[in-house]
């Protein structure tokens, strides 16, 4: 019930987001949703999968882009069939490093089991959000799977890794920082972005 709800809320959120006479949203099919999730994961998802992405903002990027606070970010997209539904639910673990400020930052939280079709260009999004209104992000593919676009207005993020509400932040989208392209990589890559010791253990060694 807690899952389908907050795919009901998704889908309200990215609903309210499209332009109304433009760009419109549905629940993807289990069929759409597979197909999404094998491009995701580059193959059809086993129990529990990874994928990753990372980019750094080179300093001509960030010559074109002023106005852009993020300076580096890293995506962790990871699933697991649950046992009870037998469906594959995802989650997201975001990481990144501002322009002009110190620390590392991270968000993470639910992307549910299904993602929502744009019935514009055919586009796939997942929603992904953060608990207690904390906000979110949207993940699509590019059309050749090698890099994740992230669009987001609002997600709570946390510094060095501390969940209290003194280190408790978040990254507003601005002029520049409202979509990040990510390229794909090697799941290690992604490890700083985890803390469970087995987890860690095991995308270290795919």
């Amino acid at each position: 019930m807690k899952l389908s709800i907050f795919a009901a809320l998704t889908l309200a959120a990215l609903t309210s987001v499209a332009h109304a006479d433009e760009d419109k949203v549905r629940e993807t099919t289990k069929a759409e949703a597979d197909a999404f999730n094998a491009r995701l994961y580059a193959g059809a998802p086993a129990d529990k999968v990874h994928a990753c992405f990372v980019r750094h903002y080179d300093a001509e990027h960030l010559a074109r882009h002023p106005k852009q606070k993020v300076a580096s970010m890293k995506l962790l997209i990871s699933a697991e069939t649950d046992k009870e539904d037998k469906q594959l639910h995802n989650s997201f673990r975001l990481g990144f490093r501002y322009r002009h400020r110190s620390g590392d930052f991270d968000s993470s939280g639910s992307c549910g089991s299904h993602a929502v079709l744009l019935s514009q260009g055919d586009e796939v999004r997942m929603g992904c959000g953060v608990d207690c209104e904390g906000g979110g992000i949207e993940v699509a593919l590019s059309k050749d799977n090698k890099s994740a676009i992230i669009r987001l207005e609002q997600v709570r993020v946390w510094q060095n890794n501390k969940p209290d509400d003194e280190a408790e932040q978040s990254l507003v989208a601005g002029a520049d920082d409202k979509i990040f392209r990510l390229d794909r990589t090697d799941t290690s890559e992604c490890a700083s972005l985890v803390t469970d010791r087995k987890e860690l253990a095991a995308l270290r060694h795919k």
